[in-house]
């Protein structure tokens, strides 16, 4: 049978955004930003709503640590990634 992705290598794709060089990717950033200013919709953070950004990424990952250990996980995996089967960690 053939595959639909012939000279594809590794089973990625070769379209889209996160297929291109990490320097384009910086330059069609780079222009979107531009043209948010310019158009007016482009949003600065103050240092203030900045703190209280990190503040609520950082409960909420702390929040997420929490439930993880708590359920036996590690710190890197999440409640709904165990299918209900011990997945060798640590559980007491």
């Amino acid at each position: 049978m053939a595959s639909n992705n012939q000279g594809n290598q590794g089973g990625k794709s070769n379209r889209g955004f996160a297929s291109m060089d990490p320097q384009r990717q910086r330059e069609i950033a780079s222009e979107g930003g531009r043209a948010a200013h310019e158009k007016g919709t482009a949003h600065e953070f103050t240092s203030e709503e900045a703190r209280e950004a990190g503040r609520k990424g950082g409960m909420a990952r702390s929040a997420n640590r929490r439930n993880a250990m708590s359920q036996g996980g590690s710190s890197g995996s999440h409640a709904s990634d165990n299918s209900g089967g011990n997945s060798g960690g640590n559980h007491q």
